[in-house]
């Protein structure tokens, strides 16, 4: 089934059940459209829904369906492998206040597995997981139910049903407002299970081994959240229902990855036969980079240094580089190619002025990468690249993968807050934010955020951890710290949980200029064994510099209060992405604040 047929299946089954069909929003968010401008891009389907979902009438009624594109660059590194992807759609229905989970189970499943109107996936193939219950809610027996007369109607057979806890099974928007269960749908997509239940440790496994793949989800906001917990029932409970094209046209189409759907395989089949020395990974990120590229531009983006720019221009930048390792000498056949897979749907990626910008700025990187490459095989340090001749960090450090080089990121760091004067004396030049921009809000919002997050990590974990690095970045923080063995999801939580509690309190966050002896005596964190000068400056968060909740020697810059981390609208929250090892006897954190 062609990608296309999948959209208008699912507009077309929803519509007939009353669902009105609405657009898709733009990428980009802004607050005049009534959408929460709490990252650069559209990151979720249900996103420019969230007005709507909290109360405020739509003018297209209660029930609504739409296909709506979504950007990710959390996992910019990912892209390459079987399914991660920059740019993908998502598939929604939506009830504000109208059906709950009666109808909308019963049509996720119709949809699913009809041969006529939906899908026609094999109902056999098909696992189920609800949420088990917790302090804070019962077990979804009701949801359980529904899945139990379903199988039983249509004569499935074996264990199908999964109860899963919170992390798996519930979805909130933060501390304050709707929150409830979901519904999540698995698929045996290579048929390795030929049809039979499983237990719950087989489809533990299973999943764990992507052996099943989840297809569908049904989130059931019925309940409201106040300072944490939950203070009752909502009188007007609502669904969001979902599906990501890209997963289901893997799924229908009988392949394993993203690149092999007729999403991006015409792409992939024009880098290959431009391509004098094909490299696969290499042309994933290509197809995916030019893919999401358009689509920025089409919704009116251009390359730039700074917020949705700079992630453009980073984008094309990588698939530039790419396209050299694949000796390709032109990207427009692959723009063009893009363009023809969605020349009926999306018109607005069309226009001639989005070739001309893609082009433009490559023709521009092609030059400044031709003298980078020169300088690099020079030997040429990092910030010299980057500062004299507009050479990207990111692009230094692939290409010293590639030659098994290390790059001294420290030094670099240093070297661009002196270059950015985000440094003042002494130990302002120790300072190790790894920040990505200037002085742009939400790289401050993210520095302050690294603060409490460090603080948090000794709460958590002991005293014994250091902070090893860090990057920031206007999509999220990194932090490397030492720890000799995996977090667990507990404490994971209560570092999430011991954040947002100092964003909640709003606590100032205010600096001060000491002696070096002084301001070592205040118990402030520091680099032990670094050589700082005669007055430093220390930040800390709180009302004093001795009841401070997290104190540091920093050059700056912060944010004023902590409640500033909460968004322009105060909805956003502090959530750890990714919890990985980085090194021998270090950890890494990849977190944001959405």
């Amino acid at each position: 089934m062609t990608s296309i047929e999948i959209r208008t299946r699912f507009l077309n089954f929803f519509a007939k059940r009353e669902h009105a069909i609405i657009p898709s929003s733009s990428l980009i968010t802004t607050d005049e459209k009534g959408i929460t401008n709490s990252t650069l891009f559209i990151s979720a389907g249900m996103q420019p829904l969230i007005p709507y979902l909290l109360g405020k009438p739509h003018p297209e009624g209660t029930r609504l369906v739409d296909v709506q594109k979504v950007l990710r660059t959390v996992d910019i590194d990912d892209i390459g492998d079987k399914t991660h992807a920059t740019f993908f759609e998502m598939l929604g229905n939506w009830s504000l206040g109208d059906y709950f989970k009666e109808e909308a189970i019963n049509w996720s499943y119709e949809f699913l597995t009809d041969k006529d109107e939906g899908l026609g996936m094999d109902p056999n193939r098909l696992y189920v997981t609800v949420f088990e219950g917790d302090a804070n809610a019962p077990r979804d027996e009701e949801a359980a139910n529904i899945w139990k007369e379903i199988f039983k109607k249509n004569k499935i057979e074996g264990e199908r049903i999964y109860y899963l806890p919170a992390k798996n099974n519930w979805w909130e928007a933060g501390e304050n407002g709707p929150c409830g269960p979901d519904t999540e749908m698995f698929y045996d997509v290579s048929n390795t299970f030929k049809g039979r239940g499983l237990t719950h440790t087989e489809y533990v496994e299973a999943d764990d081994n992507r052996e099943v793949v989840e297809i569908w989800n049904n989130v059931f906001m019925q309940y409201e959240k106040k300072n944490g917990k939950i203070i009752g029932k909502l009188p007007k409970p609502s669904v969001d229902t979902g599906a990501g094209l890209e997963r289901l046209a893997m799924t229908l189409q009988g392949v394993d990855n993203v690149y092999d759907t007729d999403l991006l395989k015409p792409v992939m089949d024009k880098i290959k036969e431009l391509s004098k020395n094909w490299d696969l990974v290499s042309a994933r990120i290509v197809s995916d980079h030019i893919r999401a590229s358009i689509f920025l531009i089409g919704e009116g983006v251009l390359p730039s240094n700074t917020d949705r720019g700079y992630v453009l221009r980073k984008l094309i930048r990588r698939a530039v580089r790419h396209s050299d390792k694949l000796v390709i000498s032109s990207l427009v056949p692959v723009i063009e190619s893009v363009q023809k897979i969605y020349e009926n749907i999306y018109i607005e990626i069309q226009d001639t002025l989005v070739k001309k910008v893609l082009t433009d700025e490559e023709i521009k990187f092609r030059e400044t990468l031709s003298k980078g490459l020169k300088e690099f095989e020079k030997g040429t340090d990092a910030f010299t690249l980057f500062s004299s001749y507009g050479f990207p960090l990111e692009l230094t450090l692939e290409l010293a993968k590639e030659k098994g080089i290390n790059i001294d990121i420290e030094k670099f760091n240093e070297e661009f807050k002196k270059h950015q004067d985000l440094s003042r004396s002494g130990a302002e030049q120790k300072f190790k934010g790894g920040l990505a921009d200037d002085r742009d809000p939400q790289i401050i919002r993210y520095h302050t955020a690294t603060h409490l997050l460090h603080q948090a990590l000794h709460d958590v974990l002991g005293e014994g951890i250091g902070q090893k690095g860090s990057n920031i970045t206007l999509e999220r923080l990194r932090f490397d710290f030492s720890y000799d063995k995996k977090m667990t999801d507990e404490e994971k939580k209560k570092v999430e949980d011991i954040v947002n509690d100092k964003i909640n309190k709003a606590l100032p966050v205010q600096s001060i200029s000491l002696s070096r002896s002084e301001a070592e005596k205040t118990g402030a964190r520091h680099f032990f064994g670094e050589k700082y000068a005669d007055i430093v400056s220390i930040y800390f968060i709180g009302d004093t510099l001795e009841t401070a909740y997290s104190k540091e020697f920093c050059g700056g810059p912060h944010v004023k209060n902590t409640n500033e981390l909460a968004g322009p609208e105060g909805k956003w929250v502090f959530k750890i992405q990714k919890e990985e090892a980085s090194s021998q006897g270090v950890r890494r954190i990849k977190a944001v604040l959405n």
